[in-house]
């Protein structure tokens, strides 16, 4: 039976790479393809991944009826065997909803790739649809991680290496943009929740008012041992 498959994760996670996988797979057996997206980091009708590997792709805006393109070029004399969709959080719930038909009237697959909150931890409109149409929901097994080496949970914009949680919901970026520039950070929950990116950490980590471990301990044995009789650390 076909599907509609949603696969999430957050940023970084490999999501791009195994829709490029997905393709290769299928159009190596004889499959054709119809590959969508929106807002690609490496520019308009491009599916890419940070690994290197791209493929051509048809770039989607606000206005696409994915229902009823499909349909155009099928009428035409096109082929295709099944969708595949990139960055769908950015895509408005009726189009996802045009997803679902394509599965039900058509009988195609329809695999859909992005991630589910922005960088407020709120859902995005497309990936809140998603989450309530897919007949299945595949998280990605890629773990990325945190600065701190958890597993990363949640997407962080930042300018300047600095966490912002107010702006626009969509803004093109990647992990990898330089200081200065807005960009973006996984984080895992805690640091997420702090604000603490890997540059603010290292800042706090080089500033003169944080002790190091030793001097705190003993600092606080000297406080302690009139009183209990603490004879400080043992080493």
């Amino acid at each position: 039976m076909p599907e509609l498959v949603f696969f999430s994760g957050t940023m970084d996670c490999g999501k791009s790479t195994l829709a490029l996988q997905i393709e290769h797979n299928r159009s190596t057996r004889g499959l054709q393809g119809m590959i969508f997206t929106r807002d690609d980091r490496a520019g308009e009708g491009v599916l890419s991944s940070r690994l290197g590997l791209s493929t051509k792709a048809i770039e989607a805006a606000d206005d696409v009826d994915f229902y009823g393109y499909v349909v155009s070029h099928l009428s035409s004399g096109g082929r295709a065997d099944y969708v595949l969709v990139d960055e769908a959080q950015f895509f408005a719930p009726a189009q996802i909803d045009q997803l679902a038909r394509i599965v039900d009237d058509l009988g195609l697959d329809v695999f859909a790739f992005g991630i589910t909150t922005d960088f407020r931890t709120k859902l995005f409109p497309g990936a809140q649809r998603l989450v309530e149409m897919a007949d299945r929901i595949e998280v990605l097994q890629v773990e990325a991680l945190c600065w701190c080496g958890a597993r990363a949970t949640h997407n962080a914009r930042t300018i300047d290496g600095q966490m912002v949680v107010e702006g626009a919901q969509v803004f093109v970026g990647d992990v990898n943009r330089p200081a200065g520039e807005v960009g973006y950070e996984v984080l895992c929950r805690r640091h997420h929740t702090r604000r603490m990116t890997a540059a603010s950490a290292q800042a706090a980590a080089l500033s003169p008012d944080v002790l190091p471990v030793d001097q705190t301990v003993d600092r606080v044995a000297d406080r302690m041992a009139p009183r209990a009789g603490f004879s400080g650390p043992r080493r």
